[in-house]
């Protein structure tokens, strides 16, 4: 897809933190600048991932200032903004619009279950008015974790009522038939889709899409590059069973502590361990079953991060 903001490889981003558990913004900005370095073409950053939901509304703002404020620009980043709240929705947004970020991943307003599409149209369409121009609105399709779908019906009104802002959508579901839909049915007013799952980069590109949002691009973004850049090939087909054989490595343990045991055995920084509850961090066995697994994909040591036996030192 041609002229897709955050066209390529978006790592949702973990949200590094201090031992008591507050935001640590050099850390998270030190692993922001290494994913740009490093294959990333965006930064989705307080996703699931980055555990937004963990966070109040004013850490959520502290995070993207901070970022900011260290050198990662607000326009490679795509902040996730969706709340229950449509208040803290539109606040959230309205702040990322005013610090220069050029979209944003809204979650469904999640907390009242199987709401109808007029309702979803109602609220996303407040959204629309009460932000006004200036920022891409982003879908975020996660109905494991949400359990409030976007049908293809409800995207339908919302690209007629709002031309050009209702910018994409982040298809988590893992069900490509879904992703494949949506490709067909938008792609050809400019709508971005955006595979949540590794395994499907190299073909939701090839039909059409636009890239990838995945955690597990917060280690394998080397590869998703060479994906996207590529396409098809010898070199293309590798390093998207990179990126397969990686994804199964990455949800084989709890995805989010999985992803901060390999960023801190990688980089010898204990700290990225550091997670909110009710995640936990990997018990020992644990960790070190996650790390055999990613070190037998081929992947490890990660490129331009330190060698496990250095990290170790």
């Amino acid at each position: 897809m041609k002229n897709a903001l955050f066209g390529g490889v978006n790592a949702a981003v973990l949200t590094a933190m201090t031992p008591d558990l507050a935001p640590d913004l050099d850390r998270m900005a030190k692993h922001a600048k290494w994913l740009l370095a490093n294959g990333c073409n965006g930064l989705g950053v307080l996703g699931t991932t980055g555990e937004a939901n963990s966070f109040g509304l004013h850490e959520r703002k502290q995070i993207l200032e901070g970022l900011i404020a260290r050198g990662v620009p607000a326009s490679v980043m795509m902040p996730g903004t969706g709340c229950a709240s449509l208040a803290d929705t539109v606040e959230l947004t309205i702040h990322a619009k005013e610090k220069g970020c050029r979209g944003v991943l809204l979650l469904p307003p999640f907390y009242y279950k199987a709401p109808s599409d007029d309702g979803l149209f109602a609220y996303f369409s407040e959204v629309a008015k009460r932000v006004g121009p200036g920022i891409a609105l982003y879908l975020y399709n996660f109905p494991q974790q949400s359990a409030v779908p976007f049908s293809l019906d409800l995207i339908g009104r919302l690209l007629a009522a709002f031309p050009g802002v209702f910018r994409g959508v982040k298809d988590s579901s893992g069900d490509y038939a879904n992703m494949k839909a949506m490709i067909d049915a938008f792609a050809s007013q400019g709508f971005e889709v955006y595979t949540g799952s590794d395994e499907y980069l190299q073909k939701i590109l090839a039909e059409g899409g636009a890239g990838c949002i995945t955690a597990a691009s917060n280690a394998n973004s080397h590869w998703g590059a060479i994906v996207y850049a590529k396409r098809t090939g010898p070199e293309a087909d590798a390093a998207q069973a990179m990126l397969a054989a990686t994804r199964k490595a990455a949800t084989s343990f709890p995805l989010i502590p999985n992803l901060r045991e390999v960023i801190a055995r990688s980089t010898g920084d204990d700290g990225y361990r550091n997670i909110r509850p009710p995640h936990l961090p990997l018990s020992k066995e644990q960790a070190d079953k996650c790390w055999a697994a990613w070190e037998a994909t081929g992947a490890i040591p990660l490129p331009g991060l330190a060698p496990a036996a250095q990290a170790a030192e």
